[in-house]
């Protein structure tokens, strides 16, 4: 199963509407912003070589570049999601009074029009798990707590991290045991409309169930109240992110090869190899057999177990952390750059391009081809951002997602 990405765009420039310029000119922006944009960035172009690109099973170099992408770039577009919500209610202290009601309509319309664009690319009938309806829901759900602070978020962000997975696990369970799932979803209207599983399928069997996506967004909430200007925070950010990814990746590891008969047990139940990747990469496969306990102890991404959600918001935390250090400290490489942070400026639009395209053209099943098609879709993205962002301040999507938010003006 193909893995893919995507997020609200952060409004990091902010202006009123997307008219042009008369000469192009850069805009500046403050350097964490551009290092959040650049991560957007690498995370859209992660999430294009996960739908297009090589399949990680030819092996090799080129496999083992195909497998890091998968399910790391759509756990760092959920954590920069989070940041978004913090940037649109107010960064780094929370908008109160009228611009805060204000703040969070804009977030409840922009959720909603996430939700509704979801189930309309999803309807295009594509191999992908369209990421946008999940991460709707999850704008709604956490908006009651974005007024926390940072080290608030964090420990509720860990909370969910270690918690959620066992509970998801037994929600598994029940549902395969009993026939209460078909119940809930024929009693959903949200499933009837969309001919879907419905809010069942948000919340605890799609590929991004919001019960164990929830901590990444929880996270990039905590991360957008900190100072991303001070060297000591980013020193910070980049040990933390370590410290997760070993602790993830290398705690599966660890379980699987002391726990007696827990690789034997996670292969039987997959479609995947022998297990000996579980710890880390989707070559596991998918479950095909029920769900045995010993998922709870895979790494791989999108397993929804509590070491995969750890590995992968290390990995995040990584990239942004060497992102705005980037933007910070190296102001020629950040220009290099420039191109991957302008796909990032328009991320939803690069986002919905690219299922616009597969769903046209589809996905190549060689490797060569694949590799073309990644080369062009990439090269293709990185200069239309370019030109666009050039001229306009947001992206075509992003100014109607704005323009849609407008009518929150009227609330008092």
């Amino acid at each position: 199963m193909t893995h893919d990405a995507s997020s609200v765009p952060a409004p990091s420039r902010p202006a009123p509407h997307p008219t042009p310029r008369s000469t192009p000119r850069p805009t500046p922006r403050p350097g964490r912003l551009v290092g959040i944009d650049l991560a957007r960035g690498l995370a859209v172009l992660g999430m294009y070589a996960a739908h297009v690109g090589p399949e990680p099973a030819i092996g090799g170099p080129l496999g083992l570049l195909a497998e890091l992408p998968r399910g790391r770039s759509s756990a760092l577009f959920a954590l920069l999601a989070g940041f978004s919500l913090v940037l649109i209610t107010g960064r780094p202290r929370p908008h109160t009074g009228r611009a805060g009601r204000q703040a969070a309509g804009r977030v409840v319309v922009r959720a909603l029009v996430l939700i509704a664009a979801g189930y309309a690319l999803t309807a295009l009938d594509t191999d992908i798990d369209v990421i946008l309806s999940f991460y709707g829901l999850l704008f709604l759900l956490l908006l009651p707590v974005h007024r926390l602070r940072a080290r608030t978020l964090t420990l509720l962000a860990a909370a969910s991290a270690l918690l959620m997975p066992q509970l998801l696990y037994l929600v598994w369970r029940a549902a395969y045991d009993g026939d209460w799932a078909d119940a809930f979803v024929g009693a959903d209207p949200l499933a009837r409309l969309t001919g879907t599983d419905g809010l069942f399928e948000l919340l605890f069997t799609g590929e991004y169930p919001v019960m164990t996506w929830m901590p990444f967004v929880l996270a990039g909430m905590a991360l957008a109240r900190l100072d991303l200007g001070s060297g000591r925070i980013r020193r910070r950010l980049a040990w933390t992110g370590t410290a997760l990814a070993v602790l993830g990746y290398g705690g599966s590891w660890l379980a699987l090869h002391t726990v007696p008969h827990a690789r034997a047990a996670v292969a039987a139940a997959t479609d995947g190899d022998a297990g000996a990747s579980a710890w880390w990469s989707d070559t596991v496969g998918g479950l095909d057999d029920g769900t045995p306990a010993a998922w709870l102890l895979v790494g791989a991404p999108h397993s929804q177990s509590t070491f995969s959600v750890l590995g992968n918001t290390g990995v995040a935390l990584l990239v942004v952390a060497a992102c705005v250090t980037a933007a910070a400290r190296m102001p020629r490489l950040t220009r290099l750059a420039g191109p991957v942070a302008a796909v990032g400026a328009v991320a939803l639009s690069a986002y919905v391009a690219h299922i616009l395209v597969i769903a046209r053209f589809g996905m190549a099943e060689e490797t060569e081809p694949a590799l073309l098609a990644l080369g062009v879709l990439s090269a293709a993205a990185l200069l239309a951002a370019t030109l666009w962002t050039r001229y306009f301040r947001r992206g075509p999507l992003e100014y109607l997602l704005h323009r849609a938010t407008l009518v929150t003006r009227r609330i008092r």
